[in-house]
């Protein structure tokens, strides 16, 4: 499925090592299909919520509603490094006193859960195993950056009940987890040994498709320790998508260098990069 133009141009700049010129940003967004007028509406409508801002005439760099989501995503390429050993206990979330009728704020925890791999173990209690660098003061701030109610409990747990402690460990399928990490690791190394093969706009394309699609499945890892799930293969998924973006980001900077010199999507991106106005009729 093809990106929304905001979904995209915020990828954009969360990949980007400095604004992002409009005339990038509809160039990009001409690969995937999307007209002009719809990126300079995403744009505006981008602004109005301050996730975007301007940077300059016609350039936009990230706004501060954007910032702390897109620093915690940003953190995928040292996840591994966040992990330690288990011994057993457990980070847990109560929010059996918050409120349910503000929806923004419903949505806001729930994506804050989500994102820090918690799971429901009962009505208003999650947990995920405490196995993060920093443990449970560590999660309490992040939960709490990514939009998690402030006056929610975060604590660590341990010595839960037999029942309780086997149904929490059945709230993830390590083996679909272990499972999705070869089978997504197996279509990026696909990808790189042919990736030279093709036009910088094809690879553009389709490196940001598969990409995207990999990150965020790193982004929503719940970074489970063993036995929970496989954690060699983890690690040999989070190595692949590392490589994978550092082949991404040169396909990416060498097609937004051709777009801000003046030149076109469909242009071959082997001719020099010539604004319109300036070629020969």
């Amino acid at each position: 499925m093809d990106p929304n133009p905001k979904h995209l141009i915020l990828n954009l700049l969360m990949a980007a090592d400095g604004p992002l010129s409009s005339r990038e940003a509809v160039g990009a967004c001409a690969l995937f299909g999307i007209r002009e007028n719809s990126v300079r509406v995403a744009l505006v409508r981008l602004a109005a919520a301050g996730l975007v801002e301007a940077a300059g005439r016609g350039s936009y760099r990230l706004g501060p509603q954007a910032a702390p989501l897109a620093s915690d995503v940003s953190r995928w390429r040292t996840l591994e490094d966040r992990t330690c050993e288990w011994d057993g206990r457990w980070l847990m979330v109560s929010t059996g006193a918050l409120g349910r009728s503000d929806r923004p704020a419903l949505r806001a925890r729930e994506r804050s859960l989500t994102m820090a791999g918690f799971r429901e173990l009962e009505p208003t209690l999650y947990l995920r195993p405490d196995n993060l660098g920093g443990h449970a003061p560590a999660a309490r701030e992040r939960l709490y950056k990514l939009g998690l109610d402030p006056t929610a409990p975060v604590f660590s747990a341990h010595d839960l009940d037999p029942a309780r402690e086997k149904a929490a460990r059945q709230l993830w399928d390590g083996k679909a987890l272990t499972a999705s990490y070869q089978a997504t690791r197996q279509k990026l190394q696909a990808w790189m040994a042919h990736a030279d093969q093709l036009d910088t706009e094809v690879a553009a394309r389709e490196c940001y498709l598969l990409g995207n699609e990999a990150i965020r499945q790193l982004v929503f890892d719940p970074l489970l320790p063993e036995p929970l799930v496989n954690v060699a293969e983890r690690r040999a998924f989070h190595e692949a998508v590392q490589a994978y973006d550092r082949a991404g980001h040169v396909i990416w900077q060498k097609l937004l260098a051709h777009l801000s010199n003046g030149g076109r999507v469909n242009a071959s991106l082997g001719e020099e990069a010539t604004p319109p106005a300036k070629r020969a009729h």
